[in-house]
C-alpha cells in the first residue's frame, strides 16, 4: 500500500470515527472535531458539511453542485476509483442529519427538516424518496427510517401544533404522521381536529393517486376462453395468421395464400364480481388498513365491481355505505385493542351470494383475540365455497410485517398464501379476478 492509500485510509477513518462518536455519544471529541475539520477544508469541501444543524437541502442551495455528488452516492454499484474520502464525507453528512435526532421535544419544523434529509438519504441509496421500502434489500433500512420518523411525531406536541394554523401548515403528512392522527383524533376538537382533518384528507387523495395510476396500469385480468372471438378486423391476429399459414407460401407467386384467419380473444367478465374486503383495525395494521381502504374505494367505482368493506377489533362494523370515500372509513375506525376475526367472518359470509363470482381479502396480522382455529374454520369453508380467498398480511409503519405463524403455514397449505411486500401484488390479483 503506497503512502497516498494509507493517509486515504487514515483520512476515512478520522470521518467515520467522528461520525460514530456524534451518532452514540452526547459529548463532541475535540481532537476529532478538529481532524475532521482539517479533512473536509483539504478536500476543498464547505465546513457547513460537518454541522448537523445545517440541513442537507440548506447545503444543496448553497453549494448546488453538492446535490449530483449526493445522487446515488451509497447505491450498490461501481464507484470511479479515488474519490473515497470524499465519498466519505458527504456519506458522513447524510447519515449523521438521518440518524442521529437526538433526545426532547420535537418541532413541526424540526420534523420537515428530517423528512427532506431522509429524502436525499433515499436518493443516496438510489432510491426517488419514498421509493425505498421498495427497492430490493431496502425494506430493512426504510423500516428502520420509518421507525425514527415515528419516535418524532411521538416526541412533537402534536396536538399544540395541529392548534396552531400556521405551525399546522408545515406538517407534510405521512404514514407515521397519519398514524399518530388517527390515534388521537378523538382527542381533538375545534381547529386542532380541522387541521388534523384536512392533513388525513391530503394524504389519502396523494394515496389514492398513486393506487390509482398502479390499478390502471396493471393486468386487465384473465381472457374468458369459453367466449369464441369476435370476427371483427380489429380483433384479427396478424402474426398468428401468417404463422399458421406459412405452408401455403408459393415461391413461384412470391405470395403468401391465406385459407384461413385466427383472432384475438377479448371477451371478458359480463357478471358484476362482488369484493368483500375485511379489514383488522387493531394498532399493528394501520399502513395495510390506510392503503386498503383506498384501494376498495378505487374498485368500488370500476363498472361491475360491487364493494363491501368490514372493520372489525373485538366487534365488526359495517363500513359498505362509506365505501366510496375512504377519508370518511378511516375517521370512523378506531385503532387499538384485540382482534376476533370470528365476528368478522359472521358479518362477511351473508354478503356471498355467488361464491366463485366473488373475492374476500382479508387484512389482519392474524394475531387472534381468542383462538386460531374458529377463524381458520370460516376461511377453509369461505375458500372451499368457491370463493377466492386472498390473505393480506399487515405491515405498521415501521415498515415490518408480523403475520401469526401458525395462521401463515394453514393458508399456505389451504393454497391461500398471505401476500406480503408491496400492494402491487395485491392490485394485480384483484385486476385478474375481476376483470
Amino acid at each position: 500500500m503506497t503512502d497516498t492509500q494509507n493517509a486515504d485510509t487514515t483520512r476515512r477513518q478520522v470521518l467515520y470515527w467522528r461520525l460514530l462518536s456524534r451518532l452514540f455519544g452526547t459529548d463532541e471529541q475535540p481532537a476529532l472535531e478538529t481532524a475532521s475539520m482539517a479533512v473536509v477544508d483539504d478536500l476543498g469541501l464547505p465546513p457547513a458539511l460537518l454541522d448537523p444543524g445545517v440541513s442537507v437541502d440548506n447545503l444543496v442551495q448553497r453549494f448546488p453542485d453538492l446535490g449530483a455528488e449526493l445522487q446515488d452516492l451509497m447505491a450498490d454499484k461501481e464507484h470511479e476509483a479515488g474519490g473515497e474520502v470524499r465519498r466519505a464525507a458527504l456519506v458522513s453528512k447524510l447519515l449523521l442529519n438521518v440518524f442521529s435526532t437526538g433526545s426532547g421535544n420535537v418541532t413541526a419544523s424540526q420534523l420537515e427538516r428530517w423528512k427532506q434529509d431522509a429524502a436525499w438519504f433515499e436518493k443516496g441509496m438510489g432510491c426517488e424518496p419514498g421509493g425505498l421500502r421498495h427497492s430490493p434489500g431496502g425494506e430493512e433500512v426504510a423500516g428502520v427510517l420509518a421507525g425514527i420518523e415515528g419516535d418524532l411525531v411521538k416526541r412533537m406536541h402534536l396536538r399544540e401544533v395541529l392548534a396552531d394554523p400556521a405551525l399546522s401548515k408545515q406538517l407534510t403528512p405521512s404514514m407515521s404522521l397519519i398514524e399518530q392522527l388517527l390515534r388521537d383524533k378523538h382527542n381533538l376538537s375545534g381547529v386542532a381536529l380541522a387541521n388534523a382533518k384536512a392533513l388525513i384528507r391530503r394524504f389519502v387523495d396523494e394515496v389514492a393517486e398513486v393506487l390509482r395510476t398502479q390499478v390502471e396500469q396493471s393486468s386487465a385480468g384473465v381472457i374468458d376462453r369459453s367466449v369464441p372471438p369476435k370476427r371483427v378486423f380489429r380483433n384479427l391476429d396478424i402474426e398468428r395468421t401468417i404463422w399458421k399459414n406459412l405452408t401455403n407460401w408459393s415461391p413461384e407467386d412470391q405470395r403468401l395464400y391465406v385459407d384461413r384467419l385466427f383472432y384475438k380473444q377479448t371477451a371478458r367478465r359480463t357478471t358484476p364480481a362482488r369484493l368483500i374486503v375485511v379489514v383488522d383495525q387493531s394498532g399493528s395494521m394501520v399502513d395495510s388498513m390506510v392503503n386498503c381502504t383506498i384501494l376498495a374505494s378505487i374498485f368500488a367505482g370500476l363498472p361491475k365491481v360491487d364493494v363491501h368493506l368490514i372493520a372489525y377489533d373485538t366487534r365488526a362494523l359495517d363500513l359498505t355505505p362509506w365505501v366510496h370515500d375512504p377519508f370518511e372509513v378511516l375517521l370512523r375506525t378506531k385503532l387499538g385493542g384485540g382482534n376476533d376475526g370470528p365476528v368478522a367472518m359472521a358479518m362477511a359470509r351473508p354478503k356471498i351470494a355467488d361464491p366463485r363470482n366473488t373475492v374476500m381479502v382479508w387484512i389482519s396480522d392474524f394475531y387472534e383475540f381468542d383462538r386460531s382455529q374458529p377463524l381458520f374454520d370460516g376461511i377453509e369453508a369461505v375458500h372451499r365455497s368457491g370463493v377466492k380467498f386472498i390473505p393480506v398480511g399487515s405491515v405498521n409503519s415501521s415498515g415490518v410485517q408480523s403475520v401469526d405463524p401458525w395462521f401463515r403455514k394453514k393458508l399456505k397449505d389451504l393454497g391461500t398464501p398471505v401476500i406480503s411486500g408491496h400492494i402491487r401484488k395485491l392490485v394485480f390479483e384483484l385486476k385478474n379476478f375481476l376483470a
